[in-house]
């Protein structure tokens, strides 16, 4: 991102809500042209406005029949019912240019669909008030099956280290291809428990996988053996708890979980906020806003958010607070779509009046999460 002035960002010592909400609403209507190369993540971009608009308690400003009818129009859709084991994924894909139509007999030979865009779909249609028994969840849950690794073997196009282990029990993004890792763990969690309805993957080897994630210094890696990161560390931990196997505020519980070494873990996160108030997502790294979200939920989900320097947590991001709305990676900078979300997520961690609480383990309002 290049630099922006400092008279652009003088003077913010308060969350402007409004102008973020004025933000969002122009994001709703048009993307800016620098947007274009992202247009094979258009599902993901618009789950940050419309969830964004939420947090900010602005969901009156969309129209949300027409966000319903676009949202379904990305569901991927088999030929036939005998067609969920053939080894596709019948979710979401991420925009237009990545849904082929099917071939004449309703083949869908071109099949994008996404787990995170389906993760993002989802969430999109909870936020807008959609009932998702409306929606076609036996085809996801049970082609979801299908990206579950039961053996540790690959074979996909884009994944050329040959560490089979590493992959047990965890989820591709894609029948086509792609990275495994935690964060698809996470979104085939999401994506179960928001549709009430488990029986895309198997959950006690999927935890045995995120267990193997935990590393050393009590962080969690993106695949066993990797550096403890901070969004690996949300992704684990927020399965975890999607799935039941931690109860939620472990910490002041009387006995100790028997899953993960939480005091290490808290060890690990409370390191991260750094002196000048931000969070950064591991060592020698600076302060990023969007870890504001991905450790302060963790610590959320923890029941350790006590333990956090609110004061200069918020003077962190307000540092990163443009004046014509969302929020920048780094002081000084303009600001994106995704760390403007994020956020907007933190300061609803901070209890930031005028927006509505968060559910942690969703990264989406609580409203919305529980349909209240």
């Amino acid at each position: 991102m290049m630099n922006s002035t400092e008279e652009e960002y003088r003077g913010c010592e308060i969350m402007e809500k409004d102008v973020h909400v004025t933000f969002l609403e122009l994001m709703y209507y048009l993307l800016p042209s620098p947007y274009e190369s992202q247009e094979i993540n258009h599902l993901t971009l618009a789950y940050f406005v419309i969830s964004g608009l939420d947090i900010l308690d602005s969901l009156h400003k969309v129209a949300k029949d027409a966000v319903v009818s676009w949202v379904l129009s990305f569901q991927a859709h088999p030929g036939a019912k005998t067609d969920l084991n053939d080894g596709q994924f019948y979710g979401f894909h991420g925009s237009k240019t990545s849904q082929f139509p099917p071939d004449e007999n309703g083949v869908l030979i071109h099949n994008n669909s996404h787990l995170a865009s389906t993760y993002c779909a989802i969430s999109i249609l909870k936020i807008v008030g959609y009932e998702l028994s409306n929606l076609d969840s036996e085809t996801i849950v049970t082609s979801m099956r299908n990206l579950q690794q039961p053996d540790g073997r690959y074979g996909f196009e884009t994944w050329t280290r040959a560490v089979a282990f590493i992959l047990v029990q965890c989820f591709i993004p894609i029948h086509t291809g792609g990275e495994t890792d935690l964060r698809f763990v996470y979104c085939a969690a999401a994506i179960c428990f928001m549709l009430d309805n488990w029986s895309g993957m198997d959950k006690e080897k999927t935890k045995d996988y995120i267990l193997r994630c935990q590393s050393y210094d009590g962080g969690f890696g993106l695949v066993p053996g990797a550096e403890s990161h901070g969004g690996a560390t949300y992704c684990a931990m927020a399965s975890l708890r999607l799935m039941g196997f931690i109860e939620d505020n472990i910490l002041s519980s009387c006995a100790s979980s028997s899953l993960i070494d939480a005091p290490l873990l808290l060890d690990w996160i409370l390191q991260r906020q750094g002196t000048d108030g931000g969070f950064q997502g591991r060592p020698n790294k600076s302060s990023d806003t969007c870890y504001a979200f991905w450790i302060g939920a963790v610590l959320r989900i923890l029941g350790g958010f006590k333990f956090v320097d609110n004061k200069a947590l918020r003077g962190f991001l307000l540092s990163c607070q443009y004046k014509y709305g969302g929020f920048s990676k780094f002081p000084g900078e303009y600001p994106d779509l995704y760390h403007s979300y994020y956020g907007f997520t933190a300061f609803s961690l901070l209890e930031e009046s005028g927006l509505k609480s968060l559910f942690s383990e969703l990264g989406i309002t609580e409203n919305a999460a529980l349909a209240l």
